[in-house]
């Protein structure tokens, strides 16, 4: 695709450096938003996890109610709300409030990870086994609530209020199983290849091969969430890559996933920006949110201004 077609949003994981407080850290992640909407970038999007010292946003939807008010444009959303943990009723309610306060700008990203520790997940659900188990008759129910159809026991519930512009759904994930489902619902596919073990082509592949068009999403959408690095010269790029890697894998305790380090694109603004428009043409996609976890917020948000500069953002 040409390089004017590539749309680039932000994956933060809102992570606390250097034994500061976690203020601090929100207070960071609202000046990126700013930022990459002043930069150009398409989304901001923030994780989920939960009793993990190292990440500060175990609530998205209360985030990114402060994000949307200090923003004007840039489209804000959750990657992603885990929605074994939380009532489908909840979780739509959570998202049209948001649509309603901030027009055509919220996505709603669901995911079927723990976010946490064992004991966190039984804290937070109970048996996350079982709960995971129960997440297609979840997603089921949040696109009936977002779509007015839902009903319990015979009787229709309503996820209010209603906004004039539903969120946007997408279904993260890092395998086939989430892409199963993102395909079989009608939603857009968000594949995280920055904590995947595999390329994920295959499972991309799939999920258009069984796409079924819904009215939430009539044709299937694609994002890879990529971990970048950049830097004015390679040589800091790597120096700036060997700090943040350890910063992965400490992100990754408790996980299901391992994140592994040796994905993440490194360089100078040019060599990033070639190495994603050729992951353009290889996973079909137009879109990337962009995840960098540099232990420095100066330089994490240089990072991204580096790569804007290099793209037709605007």
């Amino acid at each position: 695709m040409g390089e004017g077609e590539l749309k680039l949003g932000v994956l933060d994981l809102v992570p606390v450096y250097g034994g500061r407080d976690d203020a601090i850290a929100l207070e960071q992640a609202a000046l990126l938003a700013r930022r990459a909407e002043e930069l150009g970038y398409s989304r901001y999007w923030v994780a989920e996890h939960h009793d993990m010292p190292q990440l500060a946003c175990p609530s998205p939807e209360v985030l990114l109610a402060h994000i949307g008010a200090r923003t004007e444009r840039i489209r804000i959303g959750s990657g992603a709300v885990l929605l074994p943990h939380y009532s489908p009723l909840k979780v739509a309610e959570s998202f049209r409030m948001l649509a309603t306060m901030y027009p055509d700008r919220v996505d709603l990203g669901l995911g079927r990870a723990p976010g946490g520790n064992a004991h966190v997940s039984m804290a937070l659900s109970g048996n996350f086994l079982e709960q995971v188990s129960r997440v297609p008759e979840k997603v089921d129910a949040v696109v009936r609530l977002l779509q007015d159809s839902y009903t319990y026991e015979g009787e229709p519930v309503g996820a209010r209020p209603r906004p004039t512009v539903p969120p946007e759904v997408w279904m993260l994930g890092t395998n086939r199983r989430s892409a199963e489902y993102a395909a079989r619902f009608g939603l857009g596919y968000a594949f995280g290849r920055f904590m995947s073990e595999t390329g994920g082509e295959e499972t991309l592949r799939a999920y258009r091969e069984s796409f079924v068009p819904s009215a939430l999403c009539p044709n299937p959408r694609t994002i890879v969430a990529v971990g970048v690095i950049c830097a004015d010269t390679d040589e800091e790029a790597a120096k700036l890559a060997s700090s943040a890697g350890a910063l992965f894998r400490q992100q990754a305790e408790g996980e299901s996933e391992r994140v592994p380090s040796d994905r993440l694109l490194v360089g100078t603004a040019e060599s990033v920006k070639a190495r994603l428009l050729a992951m353009s043409e290889a996973y079909e996609t137009d879109e990337f949110m962009l995840v960098t976890m540099i232990p420095d917020y100066g330089e994490r948000l240089r990072s991204y201004e580096r790569i804007a500069g290099a793209f037709p953002l605007r």
